[in-house]
């Protein structure tokens, strides 16, 4: 059952380019959640039995384990997260209410994640608790505007040295100089082309929705089955 939690602002984090981390500490530890599940996010008051007043939906990219510290990550892209970056800092209060979602990796089936941008935060969670002796092959294509962007990188790269059945490829639109970071957007060809088996795996999609249209639309015309693509598509 979702709850409504009263927050402070701990620390907000510039990663450049509009983008923002944002860690939250709720007045009372938030309830439990699921890796890949959302909150929603409110700036303005709230009084317990008023309408909740204006929101966004951000992934919860903190591990389900630390019920007692959120952090979100988003890029500015419309009038409420410019309200974000202008208003959000440490020691400000906001509300919460959470969980929400059912994007969920299955660990019943291999999986591939592509994640866009900020889409990451929908795996995070995942990634972080993915034991070593995962019983799947997980494939993630993680892609930002540059390298210094990816900045969940860390992360993928603990999670990769604990399991060796996760592969990674990360991808860059601007030009790098980096041997393990590719040129370029996240391609469907691209992905195809790696799978061993491309119509034997789970798809799962987080990112700006023109990147869910466009690989949603490509894996149906590959004849890959619906029920194997699921979106994170609330934005």
């Amino acid at each position: 059952m979702p709850q409504k939690l009263h927050c402070e602002v701990l620390n907000v984090v510039d990663h450049g380019e509009q983008v923002y981390s944002v860690f939250l500490k709720p007045h009372s530890p938030s309830p439990r959640f699921q890796a890949g599940q959302f909150l929603h996010l409110a700036l303005d008051p709230y009084n317990p039995g008023d309408f909740w007043p204006e929101s966004r939906v951000f992934s919860i990219a903190s591990a389900p384990d630390d019920r007692s510290l959120l952090r979100i990550t988003y890029a500015v892209k419309g009038q409420f997260t410019s309200r974000m970056e202008a208003e959000l800092h440490a020691g400000r209060e906001v509300w919460i209410k959470l969980p929400y979602g059912e994007f969920t990796v299955s660990p019943e089936s291999d999986a591939c994640l592509l994640a866009g941008g900020t889409g990451i935060t929908a795996f995070t969670a995942f990634l972080a608790g993915l034991p070593a002796e995962y019983g799947h092959h997980v494939r993630l294509f993680y892609g930002a505007r540059r390298p210094d962007l990816l900045i969940y990188r860390p992360l993928v790269d603990s999670a990769l040295q604990r399991c060796s059945n996760l592969h990674a490829v990360f991808m860059a639109e601007q030009s790098s100089d980096s041997t393990d970071c590719l040129p370029g957007r996240i391609d469907l060809e691209v992905v195809w082309k790696s799978l061993p088996d491309p119509l034997a795996i789970t798809y799962y999609i987080a990112g700006p929705p023109e990147m869910i249209r466009i690989f949603t639309h490509g894996l149906n015309q590959r004849g890959v089955s619906a029920n194997c693509i699921i979106t994170d598509a609330w934005e």
